[in-house]
């Protein structure tokens, strides 16, 4: 006769996949935003003090620097605030992502602009006042600097994302090392915080332009090549929109749920056939940064319950919501 049953790896558990950092990353997000916003209110007021329009300019776009990573900081306290909703059904682990994504297309857009206006430039030059130019871009780069180091300053730790009630009580040293093989391997993708990681590509996307507009003033000025300042543009453009795919693409990937891991697909598969059973369905998708979740369907016909296949399972420390489907078959 055929048997289905469905089990997690605890009756009750509750559904809170946040990253291990999520407070840590909440703070230096917002300490991040405090800084932008303190220095784009200096620029703007400077700007309009001492009658310097480029200051004003870089006061403002300041100010959409800061509300990129205002985007951050607001799903950061979001899914802290409401990662015990019931409505979120396998909690709030993946608005990061979501956070990530939104920060990737407006990140995207900038270097389309950027890439506009450089090409503008390139065939229609404008005057450029050096005085002001090169300080101002030199100034942008220091905080962008401060933003980077405060972003991945202070505590940070290597985190480890486990799942709920696993036993750890493996009798043999292959299973031990078996634990760490699977958790590390793991550990790059699974634990990667999309958020965080948007918030950080703004600023070194930000930086990085700063130093090709200093290295472009500074050849323009010496050397009266006004095209190196529309050129470093061009470069800092293809440079963010770069960046900006590569957090859609791996953002994009995790909100469609899709496979995050086709390595340890391999070997949940391999634990679970190397006794004779067959893996007659496998679901696999990420939660939130450390925490994946997976739905297992084993057919097998030698009589084995649920607490085996969990034992089996419980190497794969990444596994924070486990659901087993035993079909018994003759």
């Amino acid at each position: 006769m055929d048997q289905t049953s469905g089990i997690g790896f605890a009756p009750a558990h509750p559904h809170v996949f946040l990253g291990e950092n999520h407070a840590a990353s909440e703070r230096k997000t917002w300490a991040v935003i405090w800084l932008c916003a303190a220095m784009m209110v200096a620029e703007i007021a400077g700007g309009l003090l001492f009658g310097s329009i480029a200051l004003v300019a870089d006061g403002l776009h300041m100010s959409t620097h800061a509300g990129a990573l205002l985007l951050a900081a607001l799903a950061y306290t979001y899914a802290r605030r409401h990662a015990d909703d019931t409505r979120f059904t396998f909690g709030t682990g993946k608005l990061g992502d979501l956070a990530g994504f939104a920060s990737a297309i407006v990140l995207a857009m900038i270097a389309l602009l950027i890439g506009y206006e450089s090409v503008v430039r390139l065939f229609d030059p404008v005057p450029i006042r050096f005085a002001e130019a090169i300080p101002i871009a030199c100034l942008g780069l220091a905080v962008n600097v401060a933003s980077a180091w405060l972003l991945s300053g202070g505590g940070h730790h290597h985190g480890h994302g486990h799942g709920h009630a696993h036993d750890h009580g493996h009798d043999h040293d292959h299973d031990h090392d078996a634990a760490h093989e699977e958790h590390d391997h793991a550990h790059a993708a699974t634990h990667r915080d999309n958020n965080l990681r948007a918030a950080v590509v703004h600023v070194i996307a930000d930086a990085a332009v700063s130093v090709l507009v200093i290295v472009g003033l500074l050849l323009a000025r010496a050397f009266g090549w006004l095209w190196m300042d529309p050129l470093a543009g061009i470069v800092g453009a293809g440079v963010i929109g770069s960046w900006s795919f590569g957090l859609i693409r791996d953002t994009g990937a995790i909100l469609l749920d899709m496979n995050p891991d086709r390595t340890m697909t391999d070997r949940l598969r391999q634990a679970i056939e190397s006794d004779g059973d067959t893996l007659t369905d496998l679901h696999l998708w990420r939660l939130g940064p450390g925490h994946l979740g997976a739905i297992v369907s084993i057919g097998t016909s030698q009589g084995r319950g649920l607490d085996h296949y969990r034992a089996k399972l419980t190497r794969f420390r990444s596994l924070s919501h486990l659901t087993i489907e035993v079909h018994g078959r003759s």
